[in-house]
């Protein structure tokens, strides 16, 4: 059974639900100064440099060793570079607020790539509801005008491709989860796994930012998308990963997981106050039964209402 909840636990998933809904604000407010590979590739160097001091600092030794660097290359990136670039693609076509909800659909993803890749982790009964729920909830997200790609509805073809690029980044997630496994095999305590992704990500990414974008050609940013690249950064990578590994370390993954459903309550929050953003009812709806999805995947709500009667 999942551990109880302490107070301060409650509060760093609170925090880090804001951590990781911000990324989302910020990421929507850093494109108005720089294009999509040089995010990715600022984001995850800057958190890579603060938690490598991180780990000077408390005496953690990096990793070392051709399984350690590929075991971290692997989460670089299927956990940074891949889904990062994908939502702020996504971004440029949708609301901040609209491509947390549609990231919330990451454990539906999670649960079916373990199902299929891993041999431990076979879908349960409430899993499977769960899952199926979970994509009913997708398709809600998106509704029929989405795909209606005919002249005159070009914001509706946007939106579609806006949530296929946030779609894609869950199903990215969904398969780090199931590589993470080679993370603990190679003996990687969090804080050092977590520095050698976020550096082989910015690796990864260098040469796309160089080569495709040439950011030292680009005109003078604003001064709010340079705050936000920063805050994405230091905030919503570095920070929120060591609030996540806290997290995980006090009160396991089952409940950590809870921190999907706080992260688009927190985006839409941050969106409707900073950005102004709305969204249609069918988002709201998608994003409900998203959530009643995830709650049967969790299957602690229903096992407690069964003991109840």
């Amino acid at each position: 059974m999942p551990a109880p909840m302490s107070p301060r636990l409650w509060g760093l998933l609170i925090a880090l639900s804001l951590a990781w809904g911000g990324s989302f604000l910020t990421m929507a407010v850093a494109l108005r100064g720089f294009p999509p590979f040089t995010i990715v590739c600022a984001r995850t160097a800057m958190a890579a440099l603060v938690l490598g001091l991180a780990c000077l600092a408390l005496r953690q030794e990096m990793p070392r060793g051709r399984q350690a660097w590929l075991a971290c290359a692997g989460m670089g990136l299927l956990n940074n570079a891949i889904p990062f670039t994908l939502i702020v693609l996504g971004l440029q076509f949708i609301p901040s607020g609209l491509a947390a909800v549609v990231n919330a659909a990451t454990p539906v993803f999670a649960v079916l790539c373990a199902h299929w890749l891993a041999d431990d982790e076979r879908l349960t009964p409430n899993r499977l509801a769960g899952a199926l729920t979970g994509v009913a909830g997708v398709a809600i997200l998106i509704g029929p005008v989405a795909f209606d790609l005919a002249p005159g509805n070009q914001d509706g073809g946007g939106e579609a491709l806006g949530i296929a690029l946030c779609l894609g980044a869950c199903l990215s997630y969904g398969l780090s989860g199931v590589w993470s496994r080679r993370v603990k095999r190679a003996g990687l305590a969090p804080l050092p796994a977590a520095t050698g992704q976020c550096a082989t990500a910015c690796l990864m990414m260098l040469p796309l930012s160089l080569g495709f974008e040439h950011p030292w050609a680009l005109p003078v940013p604003p001064a709010e998308a340079v705050v936000a690249l920063a805050v994405l950064g230091l905030v919503a990578t570095a920070l929120a990963y060591a609030l996540y590994y806290a997290i995980l370390a006090g009160a396991g993954a089952t409940n950590t997981m809870l921190v999907t459903l706080l992260v688009p309550v927190s985006a839409l929050l941050l969106g409707w106050l900073l950005l102004d953003e709305a969204l249609a009812p069918r988002h709201f709806a998608g994003m409900a039964v998203i959530g009643t999805g995830l709650l049967l995947i969790d299957g602690r709500l229903f096992r407690r209402a069964s003991a109840a009667g």
